[in-house]
């Protein structure tokens, strides 16, 4: 199959994957808009250096953020922009609107952005509806684009239901994200079954805080397992008593050889491990 995606844009996805070709370690670092400031012991530069300096393919941040950063870090991690926000305090916080624009972005140094739907909230017509306007843009200046897609909304019983995944990751693909970002499936087979499916890479997220370290590595080996591209851990980094030495290991395990991880893999798209 030919790839039309432009030279431009493979190049600037290229530059994500640091330290290993068809694996991402992201932190997220835009809750500070949703929720306050994410550590307030620490600022935000210090975060972001320690970050660098321990593997971490690329930060997640809004573009105010990048004012209070040293552009020194990003020689050895990369920047995406993050263009939707809401609050805890809003009367509908699942309801996520453009705060930042592609060409904004690309001005403040970005590498790629990304844009956050919930699949299943009220406002999901508006969110699909952005998401589509971002995606033009970003073909447009060739940009890569992480699609954050949850199934979040009233009638969501279960948010890693397989069918539900499957649909975020479906979404993000047809209205042409190069990377989605969504929740586990729950199993190592469902999560199989998704990504092996899966036109584009997927990376789960992180979840909410844990202060079980063992328990968070499992939940990382096991997204792995199912075939995820990495993983986009926000909390359980930059809470943890030493995020430094919490995202080595976390790298560690990242970007490992498939193979062990204890079983055999075959060559995928880039981005992703197909079980034999």
């Amino acid at each position: 199959m030919t790839d039309n995606t432009s030279f431009a844009r493979r190049l600037r996805l290229r530059r994500l994957h640091h330290h290993d070709p068809e694996r991402l370690f992201i932190v997220p670092l835009d809750h500070s808009v949703t929720d306050g400031p994410l550590t307030p012991a620490v600022r935000l530069d210090a975060l972001v250096g320690q970050l660098a300096a321990h593997h971490v393919d690329a930060v997640v941040l809004h573009k105010g953020a990048l004012r209070h950063v040293d552009t020194e870090w990003f020689a050895s991690t990369s920047l995406i922009v993050h263009l939707s926000a809401s609050t805890v305090h809003a009367p509908d916080p699942d309801a996520k609107y453009l705060v930042a624009s592609v060409e904004e972005s690309l001005r403040a140094g970005a590498d790629a952005v990304s844009v956050h739907v919930n699949l299943g909230s009220r406002e999901e017509r508006r969110q699909i509806a952005d998401f589509a306007a971002v995606s033009e843009a970003c073909d447009r200046w060739n940009v890569p684009l992480l699609a954050m897609v949850y199934p979040r909304g009233p009638a969501i019983e279960n948010p890693r239901s397989p069918a539900l995944v499957a649909h975020a990751v479906q979404l993000a693909a047809d209205l042409g994200a190069d990377l989605v970002k969504t929740p586990y499936a729950g199993s190592v087979t469902d999560m199989a079954a998704i990504t092996a499916a899966a036109p584009i890479p997927v990376v789960v997220v992180g979840g909410p805080r844990d202060h079980d370290e063992a328990r968070t590595l499992a939940y990382v080996s096991d997204a792995l397992r199912g075939g995820a591209a990495g993983v986009a851990m926000g909390r359980n980094v930059f809470q943890s008593p030493d995020p430094g030495a919490m995202a080595d290991k976390l790298s560690g395990l990242i970007h490992r050889k498939a193979t062990h991880l204890g079983r055999a893999v075959r060559a995928g798209r880039p981005g992703q491990a197909v079980p034999v």
